[in-house]
Parts: structure tokens; sequence; C-alpha cells
């Protein structure tokens, strides 16, 4: 399954999923009727290659057993990232033991629950899965939209937008790129204001979250 996208494109907005994979049937309709006294909204799947032929981008975690039939719950987590499955993993098994735990969250796994666990643990557990994934996407969002902000940008907005980043004054920033001072004033309202910065202390930090540097810039 490896190396082959299996997100169907972004639901902007949308309620969060609890995924639930595992091949017990009493144990998937069991969290099933857990999550949904909540409030959740639930999918349940019994083999990860269920999983992967349905998912779709959206808010949510995944509840993944640690044996499956086929390819294992640790080695499907190690893949995830490469099949565009961007979403929080909550490890369960009943046969579980310390390397395998170790290994899972290594792995960034949100928690490792041994089976049979307190509903109160998965829903614990479930909560910090959510809230973890409405952080990243969060960040995600703002990445993206910082670097949408930065490609409007001309080319040589950029480069002044660099050297600004560096700590260099107007009149050396001139010299560094053989224009007027007042050029470089210009090309660096113009930076500030289509990157949405209010002060130059803004554009400075907006250049880091990019890693923009000069030497990136050079030979554009």
């Amino acid at each position: 399954m490896a190396g082959n996208s299996v997100v169907r494109g972004p639901r902007a907005e949308a309620a969060p999923f609890i995924h639930v994979i595992d091949d017990d049937q009493s144990l998937r309709t069991a969290l099933d009727s857990l999550f949904r006294s909540v409030g959740h909204i639930v999918r349940t799947y019994s083999s990860a290659q269920e999983f992967v032929s349905s998912f779709e981008d959206a808010p949510g975690c995944l509840v993944l057993d640690v044996r499956l039939p086929g390819i294992s719950g640790l080695d499907f987590q190690s893949q995830l990232e490469s099949l565009g499955v961007r979403i929080p993993v909550i490890l369960m098994t009943g046969h579980g033991d310390i390397p395998m735990s170790v290994r899972g969250m290594k792995a960034g796994a949100v928690d490792f629950l041994p089976k049979p666990f307190r509903d109160q643990d998965m829903l614990d557990a479930v909560a910090v899965a959510l809230e973890r994934d409405r952080v990243s996407r969060e960040a995600r969002r703002e990445s993206d939209e910082l670097q949408s902000r930065f490609q409007s940008l001309s080319q040589r907005e950029q480069q002044v937008m660099a050297l600004v980043s560096t700590g260099l004054m107007n009149k050396q920033i001139a010299f560094e790129l053989g224009l007027s001072e007042i050029t470089i004033k210009i090309h660096r309202g113009h930076a500030m204001k289509k990157m949405g910065a209010k002060t130059l202390a803004d554009l400075v930090k907006m250049a880091e979250s990019l890693g923009v540097s000069a030497g990136k810039m050079e030979g554009r």
C-alpha cells in the first residue's frame, strides 16, 4: 500500500470522524456505540485495506488495533504518512508488550491502550487525539496561507524580504542588489502589504517561519 495516496481531498470545517480498525466485530460494535453515545461520528473497518479504500481527508483520529489480518497495525501506522493520512493514531491490543508500546509511541501514537481498557481511558485518548488534530490542521492552514502570500510577491520583493530578515538596513540592501534606497523602500512596503505584516518585526518572523534566507534567493 505504501506510496499510493488515498486522500480524496480536504473537507473544510467538517465534523471530526473517529475511525476504528479492528477485525473483532464485537469490539467494533462496542466502540461504535461508545463513541456515538458522546456525540462522535464513527466509521468502523475490519481491515487496513478497507480503511484505505474509503478514507477521505477530514478532521478526526484513528483507533487502530495492533494485530490485524495481513499488515500489522504498527506497520500500517508507519505507512500512513506516505498514504496521505495525517490524523492522530490511538493504538490498542490484547497482546501488547513493551517493545510494541515503545515503537508505537515513537512513531507518534497518541496513546497505547491494552485490551480490555476502560471506556473513559479510550474517550480521554480520543479527546487528546482530536485536539492534536485540530491544532495540527490549524498550523497547516496558517503555513499554507503564509506560503501563498509569499508566492504572490515578485521575485525582487522576495529578495528584499529575505535580506530584511538578516537585519540589513535599506541602504545595505540597496548596495547588495544594485538598486536605489528608495526602490528598496518601495519593494519592502509592497512585501509587507502583501504578506499582511504590520511591522518590520512581523515580516522578519514570517520569513523565519517560511525558512526564507538571502542564500536561497541568490541566483533567482
